[in-house]
């Protein structure tokens, strides 16, 4: 049976050739806004392609192919290391808590009608983007200073490792933790789901009884709309969570039991529960362009349209953007 290690060298480079087209392929599609989709949904879902789009360019391709397989030079500079192993974590913040805002977004949308109008809008989505990025990006920064060059040759810094000053020191302990845990955003998106269920299953009573009986067997176009908003809802949020519970469990067990160095040992359980767990986590990242093809009608069709004729729907897409940013200007 081979390794971790051969798995990897043949799981990540074919997760980056199906995934990067895909998410390329979903921010296109979602940003002509063709989809049948409110635009403050939209909004969202493309700014998670986006992110998932960064941690297959970041966590994927140049930390574990390219600074791996093809060890350039330029990567090897200490600030380009430095640089790589911020954003890892960074892109991976992203992409969980832009599902989270999403989610929330969702569940105002259905259980707070009042709030809705003032809440679920593009320029409130654009807000909470920005502001949810740039918190993040602060978040991160002390990664920065918690590596050091790996060797000194002709006064050019290269490599990186971890500076023991940083992880040793209680305020290091304590962020490291604190960056790792991931805990909190799916505890969100599961008391978001949750309530939503809640309000979807009070309102569907309350509607089947103003219709009366008469009506039982008659289609209801605004509970097909609102199964297929939670469909949807549900399966970009849950999906999530199967596939980062092993990384989140294995982080928890080896930190509690102080096998987080395993020393070359690629037998070690911990290891395998480790590297099994940013594997799947990774695979998070291009589940969503599936989940729109499956769920999503428009979406199919677009996708269809783009395959047969992919250069004129990336034209229409670069006119829109360039419309969209003069607008943005003008305003």
């Amino acid at each position: 049976m081979p390794t971790i290690p051969h798995i990897k060298e043949i799981y990540y480079p074919i997760l980056a050739a199906f995934r990067f087209p895909a998410n390329l392929v979903t921010i296109v599609i979602l940003s002509r806004g063709n989809c049948g989709l409110s635009k403050c949904i939209s909004v969202y879902m493309v700014t998670m392609a986006t992110a998932d789009l960064l941690v297959i360019i970041f966590n994927v391709t140049v930390y574990n192919i390219f600074s791996y397989h093809f060890p350039y030079p330029f990567l090897s500079y200490t600030a380009v290391c430095k640089f790589i192993l911020c954003m890892n974590p960074a892109t991976l913040d992203l992409s969980v808590w832009f599902t989270v805002s999403f989610t929330f977004d969702r569940f105002v949308s259905i259980c707070c009608q009042k709030f809705k109008t003032k809440y679920c809008t593009v320029r409130t989505a654009a807000a909470v983007i920005t502001t949810i990025s740039v918190l993040i990006c602060l978040e991160n920064i002390p990664f920065l200073f918690a590596y050091e060059p790996d060797r000194i040759i002709n006064g050019v810094h290269w490599g990186c490792r971890n500076k023991l000053d940083f992880f040793s020191s209680p305020a290091g302990a304590a962020y490291s933790w604190f960056e790792s845990v991931a805990w909190l955003p799916f505890a969100l998106i599961l008391l978001f789901n949750c309530l939503t269920v809640r309000c979807i299953l009070e309102a569907s009573r309350a509607r089947r009884g103003l219709r009366g009986r008469s009506s039982e067997n008659q289609s209801d176009p605004e509970m097909k709309n609102r199964r297929k908003s939670i469909i949807l809802l549900f399966t970009v949020s849950d999906s999530l969570i199967p596939l980062w519970l092993t990384a989140i469990v294995s982080f928890l067990t080896t930190r509690l039991t102080h096998t987080v160095h395993y020393q070359a040992d690629y037998a070690a359980p911990a290891y395998i529960a480790t590297e099994t767990g940013f594997m799947l986590m990774y695979l998070s990242s291009c589940t969503n362009t599936c989940i729109y093809a499956a769920t999503q009608t428009k979406f199919r069709e677009e996708l269809k349209q783009m395959m047969k004729s992919p250069w004129t729907v990336m034209l229409i897409f670069v006119k829109k953007m360039k419309d969209y940013t003069k607008a943005s200007c003008l305003n």
